[in-house]
């Protein structure tokens, strides 16, 4: 019996509820709402719902790997 995890496929769109985010970036909902609360993960509204757009994922992963000073593709 295969016992190996498979990711949940998320799809390519503009915007992302929050579950969707934690799946994408691989961080805790805790840590999401740190980050957005904290402004380094950027979020619009949508009536009562709250939506991480695709280009603010992007540029928090960019900045955290500026921060990390390492760039993508490189060996560690």
């Amino acid at each position: 019996m295969d016992t190996r995890i498979t990711p949940a496929v998320v799809p390519e769109r503009h915007l992302y509820r929050i579950p969707e985010a934690i799946r994408l970036l691989s961080m805790s909902r805790s840590v999401i709402y740190e980050q957005i609360r904290a402004g380094r993960l950027a979020t619009v509204k949508q009536g009562r719902t709250r939506l991480v757009p695709a280009i603010a994922i992007n540029q928090y992963v960019e900045l955290l790997m500026s921060e990390s000073g390492g760039s993508y593709g490189e060996a560690a």
